[in-house]
């Protein structure tokens, strides 16, 4: 009886330890060697035109930045951090998120604390991995395309091409088959859902393994918004082709 008394006490005194309640996310960030007062813009979509919007503004204060807000749904949003060559992606949703930023690469920035932000460092982690080759290839051979270019050396120009388009082919190859195998096992994904969203949209794809992983989802992410549009998305694809005649009365379903 102790002991469930004490398991009982001590799961309470984690979920009081939480600084956010559902719906709610608590950004911490820590800025190394950013001045004070340096601003970082908390950007996202507008969901009626798409268009992105600032949704925070605050200031960098000892190396460190807080950014507190309510949040229905998971969805990607960057910080855009003053005087930075670029934005910083996450995933905004539920929970505490720390980002720990990097002001000379800013691209190496660092993001963890929730599920959907773990899950989408690892993915890209991987995908870096798979398109090794290409950037390797890519880095080797760039001097001497424009040696080539420069000096219109069509032999050479044509043999880069030709090895950079095969090693594409086989990376897009590779990153398809990623893609699939992530989809299929992390049904509890936000990443899961725009996988499958692209699935959607290209025609290359099976519609019935489309169906078949948006099924499979768990029902959090099919009741986040692009979980709702591959939902529709499906329905459209089901329907008739315009101008198709209806099968005649009395015919085999």
């Amino acid at each position: 009886m102790k002991k469930i008394l004490f398991l009982l006490t001590a799961s309470a005194a984690i979920i009081s330890c939480s600084k956010v309640k559902d719906g709610e996310y608590l950004i911490t960030g820590t800025a190394k060697g950013i001045e004070n007062g340096k601003t970082i813009i908390l950007q996202g979509q507008d969901p009626a035109t798409r268009m992105t919007i600032a949704l925070d503004t605050v200031k960098v204060e000892n190396g460190k930045f807080e950014i507190k807000g309510k949040v229905k749904e998971p969805a990607f949003h960057t910080l855009i951090l003053q005087g930075a060559n670029g934005p910083i992606p996450f995933i905004l949703e539920t929970g505490e998120i720390n980002i720990e930023i990097d002001k000379d690469s800013i691209h190496k920035s660092k993001i963890s604390g929730t599920y959907n932000n773990d899950e989408y460092v690892k993915f890209n982690d991987d995908l870096t991995k798979t398109q090794k080759n290409l950037i390797d290839f890519q880095k080797k051979n760039t001097q001497k395309m424009q040696q080539a270019q420069q000096a219109q050396d069509t032999a050479t120009i044509n043999g880069l091409m030709k090895q950079y388009m095969e090693i594409q082919t086989e990376v897009q190859a590779s990153t398809k088959k990623k893609y699939l195998a992530y989809a299929e096992g992390h049904p509890k994904s936000y990443i899961s859902a725009l996988i499958i969203q692209s699935m959607i949209n290209d025609p290359s794809n099976d519609i019935k393994k489309t169906e078949s992983l948006y099924n499979a989802l768990d029902e959090s992410v099919k009741n986040t918004t692009p979980g709702k549009e591959i939902k529709t998305r499906l329905g459209q694809a089901k329907l008739p082709a315009v101008g198709a005649s209806a099968p005649p009365v009395g015919s085999a379903k």
